[in-house]
């Protein structure tokens, strides 16, 4: 119950507390962005205002409104709203809050919803415990995660709730957030304007986190006062924010990464994917992103390793020496001189003709050794170092050749050249060419003398 003392605490909680926190949305229509989310005609709205939700994971980057959504809801809905710590929780608080919201159904008939931020956090035994409340509705699971839930979440725990994807906010989205907080009065209250270039550098150091918008927007407000006092600033006599102060406030520019998550690895398979499709801008700057955020440079260096044979192969057999040169650097130099290294073999790698032939030869081949038929040695193929080896017949060896190279059966009976492996571009279809005139050379010639089946020292 609201007395006086809580409505004072509250006021001069809300007083101390961030820019971010203070401009935090109470309703859906104060809510900004994530149209595909919440917007008019969504699943989740019509849940919101209707106080229908079933169990939801919301699934998203940092400052994207996972919290803020929980927010809405528990302002919006008739039922119990409790929230639980996934870094504190344990399995006896969980029981205790079924328990309560059980307890609270049956004599109130009243919900309960139950929201944890951060549920990856929350082990196996912590989240199976929420199962039966979640399938018997005695709870409705709020869940927030910056983690893949189908990841992180339990499968069980998944098929009960519906995952709803946030996305970093567009760059309008941010740009509606600090007017908004500039003239709020819960927020600068008007006291400050911001200059054009230092609005689109906020946006810019934001990258889609709406909070760090705000963060950076509150600590640019701070720098423009001339002697730092609150008093200095009013909206009667507005001070203006400008580029400088904004770059005073955040001196390092640091793009959102993390070295075990799904960051990690969007980043890694546009590297890749970027050395794949012949970009070396693109290449260069996945790379930049993940060295700035101090990724190991030997993770980096094996990637680059793994294109060089699955994209190039010998198309350019190059490649993967390079790759390995960039891999020793980085075992053996490090940051930051191994930058230069491996930004030399990521530029090699988009550069050099593109080839996926030996990843498919192999795939295949593997394909054919696992469902395929039981397949012999050709005799002549055989080893000869045991009795009765003098019966496999002759193995003509291609030395002996005048190109050095001899008609003779390699495949196994029912397989034929050309099975598994087929030569793109670059080195290796030069070399087929090469290889098919050296055989039509052969072809010309008189052959050279049949090879008996040769003894212990004979090559093999």
């Amino acid at each position: 119950m609201d007395t006086l003392f809580s409505n004072i605490e509250r006021q001069r909680r809300q007083a101390n507390a961030p820019l971010a926190a203070r401009m935090r949305p109470r309703t859906l229509d104060e809510y900004v962005g994530q149209q595909q989310a919440v917007g008019e005609g969504s699943w989740l709205r019509r849940a919101i205002q209707h106080d229908t939700l079933s169990s939801v994971i919301l699934y998203g980057p940092a400052g994207t409104g996972k919290t803020t959504l929980a927010r809405i809801i528990a302002n919006s809905t008739r039922a119990e709203f409790v929230e639980v710590s996934a870094v504190t929780g344990t399995v006896k608080d969980l029981r205790r809050q079924t328990e309560a919201a059980e307890s609270r159904l049956l004599t109130q008939g009243r919900r309960t919803i139950l929201f944890v931020d951060e549920i990856h956090r929350f082990n196996r035994s912590q989240q199976d415990s929420l199962l039966h409340a979640v399938e018997d509705r005695t709870v409705v699971l709020v869940g927030a995660t910056t983690e893949n839930p189908y990841f992180e979440v339990n499968q069980a725990l998944l098929s009960r709730s519906r995952v709803v994807e946030l996305r970093p906010l567009a760059d309008d989205d941010i740009r509606t957030l600090v007017r908004r907080a500039l003239r709020s009065p819960e927020g600068l209250n008007g006291a400050f304007t911001i200059a054009d270039d230092a609005l689109q550098e906020i946006v810019t150091l934001a990258g889609g986190d709406g909070r760090a918008a705000l963060t950076s927007l509150e600590l640019a407000s701070q720098m423009a006062l001339p002697t730092g006092s609150p008093d200095e600033a009013s909206p009667e006599h507005p001070l203006q924010i400008s580029l400088d102060n904004v770059l005073e406030a955040n001196p390092r520019h640091g793009l959102a990464y993390d070295k075990s998550g799904d960051m990690h690895y969007d980043i890694i398979s546009a590297f890749i994917k970027s050395m794949r499709g012949s970009d070396p801008d693109a290449a260069v700057y996945w790379l930049a992103r993940m060295i700035d955020a101090g990724e190991d440079p030997k993770f980096i260096a094996r990637r680059i390793m793994i294109c060089a044979s699955e994209d190039i192969g010998n198309s350019d057999p190059q490649a993967l020496l390079m790759a390995e040169a960039a891999f020793k650097a980085a075992e053996v130099i490090g940051y930051p001189e191994c930058r230069i290294n491996l930004c030399q073999a990521a530029v090699y790698n988009a550069l050099a003709p593109k080839s996926n032939a030996d990843e498919a030869a192999i795939d295949a081949a593997l394909d054919e050794v696992r469902h395929g038929p039981r397949r012999e040695v050709p005799n002549h193929l055989r080893d000869r170092h045991r009795p009765g080896s003098d019966s496999y017949g002759p193995y003509l060896y291609p030395h002996d050749y005048p190109t050095g190279w001899v008609q003779q059966q390699y495949l196994p009976d029912g397989l034929q050249r050309g099975a598994f492996w087929h030569p793109v571009r670059g080195w290796e279809a030069w070399r087929v060419e090469a290889s098919a005139r050296d055989r039509g050379m052969a072809a010309g010639t008189a052959q050279g003398p049949a090879q008996a089946a040769k003894g212990p020292a004979d090559p093999q």
